[in-house]
């Protein structure tokens, strides 16, 4: 429904051929095959600049060669955007070429305090949508964020590390993507925009790298982090920043 008023032009061009063969994926998956790099992309709302009220959040993720491989759009009512801001819950529906739903991304209703370690964020990741391959979740901490990146099993498979003060002046934000060893194996960075849009809108540009060879899943699971540290650390509430040193 919330597909059809873009009409079919949006998903006509530019778009990153599918993978053939590959087994062992879930459907919509394959994408992520070939790649080790992603660019994302939040559309510009001029109502929610102009005025300030929260409309639900729409994404372009690209391929370095600026090829479409997905486009995700926030599933949420009104009054949850609008009461709850930042911290609202929501469900992203990821959407391929054929605008088949290949990815769901359900973040619940949780605190947003580190005082609170009881109940942290977390956000959990299917594909196809009923199908949890992998979740999301919040580590306590005072000064940096960290989470950590879980299979199906729940069993944790990377962990990310971001830096003590999130606001970005005029350069990029980064939150490392780190093995069980301790090693640096990719990161997610949010991309600095220039000042109009930074100053006047949470439309926000992302990158996020990892290992080519690294399971689609937690490539997956990768994502949907990215979108969840967007919420977290980068949307404003009324075009105001929310940002501060550390977790507090």
């Amino acid at each position: 429904m919330f597909v059809s008023g873009y009409g079919s032009t949006f998903f006509s061009s530019g778009w990153m051929s599918i993978p053939q063969g590959i087994p062992n994926c879930p459907p919509g998956l394959e994408y992520l095959t070939s790649i080790d790099q992603l660019l994302v992309h939040q559309k510009v709302e001029l109502l929610e600049a102009f005025t300030g009220f929260e409309t639900a959040n729409k994404y372009t993720v690209k391929n370095t060669l600026g090829q479409k491989v997905y486009w995700a759009v926030e599933d949420t009512d009104c009054c949850t955007r609008n009461c709850c801001g930042p911290a609202r819950p929501f469900d992203m529906k990821v959407l391929d070429y054929y605008q088949n739903e290949v990815l769901h991304f359900n973040r619940p209703l949780r605190c947003s305090s580190c005082c609170f370690p009881c109940c942290l964020q977390t956000l959990e990741v299917s594909a196809p949508p009923g199908n949890v391959i992998g979740t999301v979740e919040q580590n306590w901490s005072i000064f940096t964020p960290q989470f950590s990146i879980k299979d199906q099993s729940g069993n944790t498979v990377l962990r990310i590390e971001g830096p003590f003060c999130t606001f970005s002046i005029c350069g990029d934000v980064e939150f490392k993507v780190v093995a069980t060893n301790g090693n640096q194996v990719g990161k997610i960075s949010k991309q600095w925009s220039g000042f109009a849009r930074e100053a006047f809108t949470d439309s926000d540009h992302f990158g996020i790298n990892f290992p080519m060879d690294l399971d689609v899943r937690v490539k997956a699971t990768l994502l949907g982090c990215l979108f969840l540290i967007d919420y977290m650390f980068f949307e404003k509430s009324g075009n105001k920043e929310q940002d501060r040193p550390g977790m507090f």
